[in-house]
């Protein structure tokens, strides 16, 4: 009985911690946004911070401001903890959205030849020599009703391209097969 009662709450806790983290999150993110702006109306904080956020996107594609934004950026990789952190960041943003989207081709992919199992995912590397696994590929398979999934490397004979919009394919991961693919 007792035993039952300790692991329950730990699944509650599974459960619930990540859920009001989310919500916090979002709340303190969303209050710290709009108190960059010392205007008292909800909200329009995040409105000119998504104006200056294209702005800077415009500018930064111009040829004349672009070779600025490339010198601090080859100074602020220079730095040892910040080139991590930026890195980083700057590569998982890069993978959804951008011109080198990661998750531009989505691909099905045969997990089981016996009992025809088929999984949706997205090529994410088509050239693994790095890795010493020639002929192999990686592809990345979402989790339904989730924002985590796993990476595999499997043959290339495996996995077949797909003709559909990359997003509709995550959205149909995403709603567990509940959204239709147009």
């Amino acid at each position: 009985m007792r035993k039952n009662l300790i692991n329950y709450f730990f699944r509650g806790l599974l459960l619930a911690v990540p859920f009001v983290l989310t919500i916090y999150v979002i709340a303190v993110t969303l209050r710290w946004i709009d108190g960059l702006i010392q205007i008292n109306i909800p909200g329009l904080g995040i409105l000119i911070i998504f104006i200056a956020i294209t702005a800077l996107g415009y500018l930064g594609s111009s040829f004349i401001i672009k070779p600025i934004f490339n010198l601090i950026e080859h100074f602020v990789v220079r730095l040892p903890l910040i080139n991590i952190i930026y890195s980083s960041l700057k590569e998982l943003i890069a993978a959804f959205v951008g011109d080198k989207r990661k998750f531009g081709k989505p691909v099905l992919v045969l997990m089981n030849r016996q009992e025809n199992i088929q999984r949706l995912g997205f090529l994410t590397q088509e050239d693994l020599q790095g890795l010493n696994l020639p002929g192999s590929v990686t592809v990345y398979l979402p989790h339904s009703y989730n924002f985590s999934g796993n990476l595999f490397i499997v043959p290339k004979d495996r996995i077949k391209p797909l003709n559909i919009s990359s997003t509709e394919v995550m959205k149909f991961i995403v709603s567990g097969g509940v959204a239709g693919l147009k």
